[in-house]
């Protein structure tokens, strides 16, 4: 990229309007070849997508469809008729919603055979079918049913609609990202103390954003990206983005702070910053890009939104940004705010050196206390359960809550989450077998119904619907699923020669985890192996890559932590708006543990590239690090900082998803670099000494040159030995 930034600092014109070109080009592209997001996904080689997999051959669309159910009773207690007057007509107007093609109502004749209506008559259930199938279910169908079914609440009526088609109404980006940006431009005028210096990094970051997103969208059209991919790639993206343009702006500031001409910094500026930038982005793509390992589409899909994301932002801020600088010379610091409009230029970072000074005086009490600190944050990890949150983590009076509760209530807790078994009938039309097993399923402890099996269109397989006594979230449901598959059904078709599969949502979810946890060792071996080939590259040296990755371990294990606590715990859970707890994503320490990775190599490559030119310059490793934080520990600190804002403000959303995902990555940027990286990695790399930089021979005459700083500039940064006495540590 370096031959592009240059380029783009030498025809900024040119730049800017190869940018606009892109970016209208790829608005259109989304707008009209754009696909929809859906959250369906296959799992490789499991009982439940066999079983599924049966079901879909055999009832074809039927299986996909999308529904939803509307769950009612009377607010006094007494039996459905006493609301009937109130529900015909919301059936009604449901009926006639476009996009829905039909609604099953409880007060039909036949109800109570299907299961609509509850045994003792006070809950009743109407099934809603859309026309299209879940993945391309109408939006506006589904926000008019619930906009129905809320309007329909009354003091003698409780009525809520549930289903996961539901969750496709919520999926917008929270409006609160617009605090995380706010944060971010009051940060970024207390680093410049300039209207245009701040603004810039902000602008780039949100045409590379729209330019991602719009790219996003694109991609959707060719593979399956989840409801809350675009969500999750904004955040992330706005970020990183803001960060990027942040390294960049800034080694531009250093470098004219010091008398280096408009055109030189900017040179400057790309060379240096604009290195590590894209090793940092391409970092965080390669651990996001490691998800395929996990051969799951869903996975797939959010990590090529993040990418491609992170991609744009990337390029934004190593060509758009140096042509904008190059545009404006020395009016990218105009519109001075009050209190930098008499600032004189001094070197970089006489606090953080005096502060690595104090460090390096007890390495290892600092380093200690931050290790100390970061295990004890990590201790909830232990007691991590995870699994889909569903309903019953909603706030009360949300109508999936009160669909999800009156459920429980009339038909029982397993109702909201059954199994379904498929059962292979040997001789065609013989269910002598299957009803066998229908009966030794029924008779487990943890089976509240099994139904008779119901012979599919060809004949050759069975459906057995069975409801456990317990809730999807509870763990006496995965225990039931567990001794049905390897007990209670391999007991009842030996001998007859048929074999059953355990399918629906539940097992689906229970499968979904089992194959995340088969697959982590593989996926943890990919992520952290490239990120350590990468350091170990740009440093030349085996310890550095190695303190860096036990280093995000650990930032990841805090981050983590803090998430169990708040959303499985409930500890501060009113703070970030959380009104329910339950189990932890499945997928969600897979993902974050990519991001994250990607996310503190970042940090890691900023600061320590300084360190490394320094001990290039000087073979002295207490300067080295001393002087590397002074150099980045300012612009790694304000990067983090506005990084963690932008991402907490997604957990003020509705969306559980993002919400965990927000608090868990900031958390993780916080700790990362003002624990790890400001006390832990440099208390540890003075602790180690010049074996920091240590390489053996016959690797270092393999491995390319690779540098981001030079040693010319080294005047830039303060450091203890240039300082007035009066200001040093003793």
């Amino acid at each position: 990229m370096g031959g592009v930034s240059r380029w783009a600092v030498r025809r900024p014109a040119w730049a800017v309007l190869v940018w606009v070109v892109i970016a209208v080009g790829i608005g259109l592209a989304a707008s009209q070849l754009g696909g929809q997001y859906n959250d369906t996904f296959e799992l490789p080689d499991t009982d439940s997508a066999r079983a599924q997999t049966i079901l879909a051959d055999e009832f074809g669309a039927e299986v996909n469809a999308a529904t939803a159910e509307i769950v009612f009773t009377a607010s006094a207690g007494g039996p459905i008729d006493d609301v009937r007057t109130e529900v015909e007509p919301l059936l009604d107007q449901v009926a006639g919603i476009s996009g829905i093609e039909a609604v099953a109502s409880p007060y039909a004749a036949d109800a109570s055979d299907q299961g609509l209506v509850s045994e003792d008559g006070t809950v009743g259930r109407a099934s809603v079918t859309f026309s299209d199938p879940q993945e391309s279910v109408d939006v506006e169908a589904v926000g008019s049913l619930i906009d129905d079914v809320e309007a329909a609440q009354s003091a003698s009526l409780d009525v809520g609609v549930g289903g996961q088609v539901i969750d496709f109404a919520g999926s917008e980006p929270p409006k609160s990202e617009l605090l995380g940006v706010g944060v971010a431009l009051v940060i970024l005028l207390l680093m410049f103390g300039s209207l245009v210096g701040a603004g810039l990094p902000i602008l780039t970051a949100l045409l590379g954003l729209s330019v991602g997103l719009g790219a996003v969208t694109f991609a959707a059209r060719f593979m399956d990206i989840a409801t809350f991919g675009p969500t999750l790639a904004a955040m992330i993206g706005l970020g990183v983005g803001i960060d990027y343009s942040l390294f960049v702006i800034n080694r531009y500031r250093q470098a004219a702070d010091v008398g280096r001409d408009p055109k030189e910094a900017a040179y400057e500026a790309v060379n240096t910053a604009g290195r590590a930038v894209v090793f940092a982005g391409t970092t965080v793509i390669i651990a996001l890009m490691g998800l395929f390992v996990l051969r799951i589409n869903f996975m797939n899909g959010l990590a090529v939104g993040a990418s491609l994301t992170v991609l744009a932002v990337m390029l934004t801020a190593v060509t758009l940004l140096p042509a904008v600088v190059s545009l404006l010379g020395r009016h990218v610091f105009a519109i001075r705010m009050p209190w930098a409009r008499h600032r004189a230029p001094h070197p970089e970072g006489k606090a953080l050196a005096r502060w690595g000074q104090a460090l390096q005086g007890r390495p290892w009490l600092y380093g200690g206390a931050a290790l100390i600190f970061m295990l004890l944050l990590s201790a909830p990890v232990l007691a991590m359960q995870q699994g889909f949150p569903d309903a019953s983590g909603k706030a009360e009076d949300n109508t999936q809550r009160i669909a999800y509760d009156l459920t429980s209530e009339g038909f029982g807790p397993g109702a909201n989450g059954p199994l379904l078994v498929v059962v292979d009938v040997p001789d065609e039309g013989d269910l002598t077998g299957a009803e066998a097993l229908s009966t030794a399923i029924g008779e487990d402890a943890g089976v509240a119904y099994a139904s008779p099996p119901q012979p599919t269109p060809s004949g050759e397989y069975a459906v057995i619907s069975v409801q456990p006594t317990t809730g999807p979230q509870d763990q006496a449901t995965s225990a039931t699923l567990e001794r049905l598959r390897t007990d209670v059904i391999p007991g009842a078709v030996s001998g007859g020669g048929g074999v059953a599969y355990v399918g629906g949502q539940t097992a689906i979810i229970e499968d979904f985890g089992q194959v995340l946890v088969d697959a982590l060792p593989l996926f943890l071996l990919v992520v952290v192996g490239l990120g350590f080939l990468t350091l170990l590259v740009l440093f030349r040296s085996v310890i550095v890559p190695l303190v860096g990755v036990v280093a995000s371990l650990l930032s990841f294990g805090a981050a983590l932590g803090a998430t169990v606590a708040v959303f499985q715990w409930g500890h501060l859970a009113g703070l970030f708006g959380v009104t329910g707890t339950g189990p932890i994503l499945p997928f969600l320490p897979v993902m974050l543990f990519a991001i994250l990775f990607g996310l503190s190599m970042d940090y890691q490559i900023f600061l320590v590239s300084r360190m490394q030119e320094e001990w290039t310059r000087t073979h002295d490793n207490r300067v080295s690090v001393r002087r590397g934080l002074a150099g980045s520990g300012r612009v790694v600190a304000a990067a983090a900082a506005i990084m963690a804002s932008v991402f907490v403000s997604f957990v003020f959303g509705d969306d559980n998803t993002i919400k965990m995902f927000g608090l868990a990555l900031s958390v993780a940027v916080l700790l990362d670099a003002f624990v790890v990286r400001l006390v832990l990695v440099p208390a540890l790399l003075t602790v180690i000494g010049s074996a920091n930089w240590w390489l053996p021979q016959w690797l270092a005459k393999r491995l390319p040159a690779v540098h981001i700083e030079t040693e010319a500039e080294a005047s830039e940064i303060s450091d203890v030995e240039t300082a007035e006495p009066a200001q040093a540590v003793g």
